[in-house]
């Protein structure tokens, strides 16, 4: 008769809701592994007299049970499962053998010849959960799982949903321009996408990647030019999505901050049509970060405010109290105020802002057309003239312009 090692693995899918499992030994095995059973609805019992401070923090919440004490004969009895993973041979081979005995399945950690069953390289997307197994080569299956998962996450690995689906939206930030930027549920979404209505501040390169038959709106907002209207953008995802269209509202940075996304939400909830909200990475962080500018830091600002300055500080419109702002102590950054900055300059300047405060101009950040303007308040109007800086561009008012660092290429 064959080695048992001869013969491949037999996957199956164990379904532990409410099931007893049992894993002696509360060190790095444990740590990795507690987590997936707890999230599989799991009943787990830890035997071990230590556990590392993780794995303790699960108990102490009341997801897991622990016994604090080594391994018994017996600790195995009724468990549907069983991962022995202790520093002591002697104690796995025992809890091993009650594993036979009890017909329970049960993976070991430091012998996996001598294990009934194996733990395979688990990665998760969407619903979809990837299992690999390739014998002695934990590497390689770790390698093969990434892989995987990592296509089904960006959409090079075609996997639709071949179910009709209801009307549904997303609304996804897509962060500041640099197309690696955006998060990998937005980048999924993405392409799975019937219909994309995308901003010119979204990550365009990414635009480039759709399958042929995705329709493509351009959403532009294009400061002093064409635009389309905030009205005619939701009346656009709502048409679609009836339609039985995935859609995705593609924006730059976060739908919710500057970015119009409540409105695109109350209109689609309006008309009945589900939304999710997948958050992006705002520029008013990751812009002066690409630049080598904390919007914090020990000793210098203790916070950061965030401030549109498509209002200037004189217009009856504006909502915000510069006068207020012109007191605090941390940083303060500006999104959608370049053609303003002169008048936010002399506002800040009038309420007792010190003229050489230093400032950061951003412009087209975490792009390859990024580049850096520096100034002061009393000289940042002018510098806007002479180094003809245009939008897209965040403004950073404050002392953290002078202690940062070149950025990294």
């Amino acid at each position: 008769m064959p080695e048992p090692a001869e013969h491949p693995a037999y996957p199956v899918g164990l379904r532990l809701t409410g099931r007893r499992v049992v894993v002696i030994g509360g060190g790095q095995v444990a740590q990795r592994r507690l987590p997936a059973l707890v999230a599989a609805g799991a009943d787990v019992t830890l035997v071990s007299p230590s556990a590392t401070p993780s794995v303790e923090a699960m108990a102490e919440s009341g997801e897991i049970t622990w016994t604090r004490r080594r391994y018994e004969d017996g600790d195995i009895a009724d468990a549907w499962y069983a991962l022995v993973a202790t520093s002591d041979p002697d104690a796995n081979a025992r809890a091993s053998a009650e594993a036979e005995r009890t017909k329970t399945w049960c993976v070991r950690s430091d012998d996996a010849e001598a294990a009934t069953a194996w733990t395979p390289a688990t990665g998760r997307s969407e619903g979809v959960t990837v299992a690999v197994l390739t014998g002695r080569d934990p590497r390689r299956s770790a390698a093969v799982r990434d892989a995987i998962v990592e296509g089904l996450r960006d959409g090079s690995i075609a996997a639709p949903h071949r179910r009709t689906r209801a009307p549904f939206v997303a609304l996804v930030g897509g962060g500041p321009g640099d197309p690696d930027l955006i998060t990998v549920r937005g980048r999924r979404l993405l392409a799975e996408a019937d219909v994309v209505i995308a901003d010119r501040l979204g990550p365009r390169d990414l635009l480039d990647e759709l399958p042929p038959h995705v329709e493509v709106i351009d959403a532009a907002k294009i400061p002093y030019g064409r635009f389309m209207a905030q009205e005619a953008i939701n009346n656009a995802l709502i048409e679609h999505a009836k339609a039985g269209k995935s859609v995705v509202r593609l924006k730059g940075g976060d739908p919710f901050v500057f970015g119009r996304g409540m409105e695109e939400a109350q209109a689609l909830a309006a008309a009945g049509i589900p939304c999710t909200v997948v958050p992006g990475i705002s520029s008013s962080i990751s812009v002066p970060s690409a630049a080598g500018i904390p919007v914090t830091h020990r000793g210098v600002a203790h916070e950061f405010t965030v401030v549109s300055g498509h209002v200037a500080p004189d217009d009856p419109r504006s909502l915000v109290d510069w006068q207020s702002l012109a007191k605090l102590t941390g940083t303060l950054v500006i999104l959608m105020g370049v053609d303003k900055i002169g008048a936010i300059a002399a506002a800040l300047v009038t309420h007792g802002k010190a003229p050489e405060t230093p400032v950061a101009l951003v412009q087209e950040g975490t792009t390859a057309a990024q580049r850096r303007v520096d100034a002061t308040l009393a000289t940042v109007a002018e510098a806007v003239r002479a180094n003809e800086v245009r939008p897209p561009a965040v403004i950073v008012i404050g002392d953290v312009v002078g202690v940062g660092v070149p950025p990294i290429k």
